[in-house]
Order: structure tokens, then C-alpha cells, then sequence
């Protein structure tokens, strides 16, 4: 028997995110429901979020935030937990519409961690040399699953896109841009967030999710740190999921990174589970908060219970 020859290490060749045109603000979320621009920027620290159109499916998402072509794509990932349908996957189907050739392709359902599951599957693929250049998506339509009378998860959940491309290190000894990922759950809280059946909406115990995320991540984060050989202090940026605000801030706090960037994409973008770590580094690229060669540490949680963390160098 013998084995492919793969890559000494992977790397990000770019990034890109896709949000839906339409905006819903806290003003316009508080005419339909008990709530008020105050009581969600207090509590969440949300402005406004993007929703889907009602012909806008996970899959368009998916593609508008791959901005590709063909290219050499030879493995597609697309992390989501809300897929208009379970067979076909979308990974296929966004495969077939970039016009990429007999690609390996697959769903990834990790929830809100998914995005950092999938990057840390496909450099995993790049360095055994199972894939050579990888589309990674995040993508989710999470309004098809919010009860919008529900003041505690309507506030929070929103729509959209992000991806990135992984390829092997540029040449040999060089070093790799994507640092090993440290990754867990924990199944005894996953009733904490649910949707419990086909015909039910998205449950969220937000206090349980509060403390747990508060105060059993920050080591998950800086386990990444140090598996990478990477010292917190160095980091240009910290982008978690972007699950909360406060939430963020919390564990920013415990990591012993002052200097690093924080990512606040939620304030007008809301929760978007596995698509939110891409569109808030989409974000920061384009508006020049960090550059390439930088380190930043990735952290997604939530539903499963499931978390993962990993060092990246930006392209």
C-alpha cells in the first residue's frame, strides 16, 4: 500500500463574505415584538442584522461568498446547520454551479464551530494530500428557523456568508498558515440550544450558554495558541464566533492579548453561526484593521455543545 504524498503544511489564499441586501434594524424588530433598540444593545450588543430574501437559499449565499471560478477547487466543504433540504448536500450543488469538475464534496453541520471544523478538516486533507486546494464555506439562513414572536432569539439570529480557499505552504520549508486545531463538545448541554423537530424553531437557554461560554472557552482559545507556537501577546486580531457581545468581550478579556483586535462583526451582523468567523475576517481584511502575515486566533462555539479554535496567518 501506498500514500499519497501530501503538503508539510497548509495555508489561506483569501477570503470573502456575502450578507443579504435587506437590513432589520432593533427599531423595526421592536414594532413587531416586545423589545426595544436599549434592552437588545444591552444584552447582545446587536444594531441590526442581514435576513435572507424568501428565494434566497443557503446554497446562492454559499456561492456569492465564494467568489471564485473553477480554478484548480478539487475538495468543497460548506459548513451549515440550516439547509433548506438534507439531500443533496450544498456543497455539490455550489460545486456544479462554479463549474468545478467531480470535486470531492460534502456538508459539515457543527453549528456555530462549523466554519473552524471545516478549515481544520481541509488543512488536514491539503497536508495529507487527499485534496490540493480547498473551498471552505460557512453558510446560513438561520431566520427559516426563528420564531420572530420570540423576543429572546429573534434579536439574535440572522442570515449570510463566508469563505476561504486552502492550499499547500508556497514552497517547501516554508511555514504553514493555518496552526492545529483544538476541538471538543460536549453533548450533556446540547439541549441548551435546539431545534427540536421539523416543525419547530430554534431554542436558546441563554443563560446556561452565557456561563458556559464565559467560562470554558478561554482555555480552548490559548490550548490553539500554544499548539501553534504562537504567544498570545503577538496576535493582530481575535476573531470568535460571533455569538454575543458580551460573550466576546468576556472572553477577550481572559486571553492576554490587549494588543489584538477584537472582532464585533455582530453589531451589523448578528448572529450568523458558522458563517460569522469568515464574514468578520472578510470585514477586517477589507477595511485594512489587519494585513497579511498576521496572526489571529479563530474560536467558534455553540449548538452540539461544540467548540474549536485555531491560529491562522492572513493571506
Amino acid at each position: 500500500m501506498q500514500l499519497t504524498e501530501g503538503s508539510p503544511g497548509s495555508r489561506i489564499l483569501a477570503f470573502g463574505g456575502y450578507q443579504p441586501a435587506n437590513v432589520l434594524t432593533n427599531e423595526a424588530l421592536a414594532a413587531t415584538v416586545d423589545t426595544t433598540d436599549e434592552w437588545i444593545r444591552s444584552r447582545v450588543g446587536i444594531a441590526s442584522r442581514r435576513l435572507a430574501g424568501p428565494d434566497e437559499t443557503v446554497t446562492d449565499m454559499a456561492l456569492a461568498a465564494s467568489g471564485l471560478s473553477a480554478g484548480d477547487i478539487d475538495l468543497v466543504i460548506v459548513a451549515t446547520c440550516t439547509p433548506e433540504v438534507m439531500i443533496p448536500n450544498c456543497a455539490a450543488s455550489v460545486a456544479t454551479r462554479l463549474g468545478i469538475a467531480a470535486p470531492g464534496a460534502y456538508d459539515l453541520n457543527a453549528a456555530c464551530a462549523g466554519f473552524c471544523y471545516a478549515l481544520g478538516t481541509a488543512s488536514d486533507a491539503v497536508r495529507a494530500g487527499s485534496a490540493r486546494n480547498v473551498l471552505v464555506i460557512g453558510a446560513e439562513k438561520l431566520s427559516q428557523w426563528v420564531d420572530w414572536t420570540d423576543r429572546s432569539t429573534c434579536i439574535i439570529f440572522a442570515d449570510g456568508a463566508g469563505a476561504a480557499v486552502v492550499a499547500p505552504v508556497a514552497e517547501p520549508g516554508a511555514a504553514p498558515g493555518i496552526g492545529p486545531v483544538v476541538w471538543g463538545s460536549d453533548g450533556a448541554l446540547a439541549d441548551k440550544i435546539a431545534i427540536a423537530d421539523r416543525r419547530s424553531f430554534i431554542h436558546q437557554e441563554g443563560q446556561a450558554v452565557f456561563r458556559w461560554a464565559t467560562t470554558a472557552l478561554h482555555p480552548v482559545a490559548l490550548a490553539a495558541c500554544e499548539k501553534a507556537g504562537v504567544d498570545p501577546a503577538s496576535l493582530a486580531a481575535f476573531v470568535p464566533h460571533q455569538a454575543n457581545l458580551r460573550i466576546v468581550e468576556a472572553i477577550a478579556r481572559r486571553l492576554r492579548a490587549p494588543q489584538a483586535k477584537v472582532a464585533d462583526d455582530i453589531v451589523h451582523a448578528g448572529n450568523t453561526s458558522s458563517a460569522s468567523i469568515p464574514l468578520a475576517l472578510s470585514r477586517m481584511i477589507e477595511r485594512g484593521e489587519i494585513g497579511s502575515g498576521d496572526a489571529v486566533l479563530l474560536l467558534g462555539f455553540g449548538a452540539g455543545i461544540s467548540y474549536a479554535a485555531q491560529v491562522i496567518k492572513v493571506p
